[in-house]
């Protein structure tokens, strides 16, 4: 459990707006704020806060920042749609910076990464921190948002849900050949296609990983 609360689970949990006392902003009124994903604990953004952008944040349960370059508040994904739902935020042993927990709807760079962190100057092999079918579903849900000349993806969600559910039926097909040649490695490859496609059915229909994931949780219990 994490000591330093501004607000721990903020959806239906508890808020100490006292805390904001103790945190040390810089001569111009701010601190800095790292973006976290709640779920994967992936390091997203680095940008600023200031008293008002916190309260601001606290009371939208939406990241909300401050733009030094625009001298203004700014709420993540307002134009864009990538939008953070904040979860948690917790301030460090020295109260001069905040750790904000955030749901990312979308990916959290202007790039078009998922996070802004992905410029190394130093890295050893290791496995991925994000899941990768949230990878490709933030992915997906940018493509619908900002579409990208020449990408399939944009190309299924211009044709609608008919096509999309043409390409599902197809490659379910393609995956029952695969299983039917008992062929591991055109399994994987048919499969993969099916999830791909399958994933693109559900951001053009609002269906979230975490719908399933809590369909699937409610039938284990």
């Amino acid at each position: 459990m994490r000591d330093n609360l501004v607000t721990e689970k903020v959806l239906g949990g508890k808020i100490d707006l006292d805390a904001i006392k103790t945190l040390k902003f810089d001569e111009k009124g701010l601190i800095p704020a790292i973006a976290q994903d709640v779920d994967t604990k992936e390091v997203l953004m680095l940008a600023y806060m200031n008293e008002e952008s916190i309260r601001k944040t606290l009371e939208e349960k939406k990241a909300c920042y401050y733009s030094r370059s625009r001298q203004e508040l700014w709420t993540k994904g307002l134009t864009s749609g990538n939008i953070q739902d904040v979860e948690g935020l917790y301030y460090d042993c020295d109260a001069d910076a905040i750790l904000v927990l955030v749901k990312q709807t979308g990916v959290a760079c202007h790039t078009g990464s998922y996070s802004c962190f992905t410029n190394p100057i130093m890295e050893r092999e290791q496995v991925e921190t994000k899941d990768v079918l949230e990878k490709l579903y933030g992915l997906l849900e940018d493509r619908k948002v900002n579409p990208v000349e020449g990408s399939y993806t944009n190309y299924l969600f211009e044709k609608g849900l008919d096509k999309i559910l043409k390409k599902v039926g197809e490659e379910s097909a393609e995956v029952i050949i695969a299983a039917k040649n008992e062929s591991k490695d055109e399994m994987t490859y048919e499969i993969s296609d099916l999830v791909y496609h399958t994933l693109v059915l559900m951001v053009n229909s609002g269906v979230k990983i975490e719908d399933i994931k809590n369909e699937l949780i409610s039938r284990e219990k």
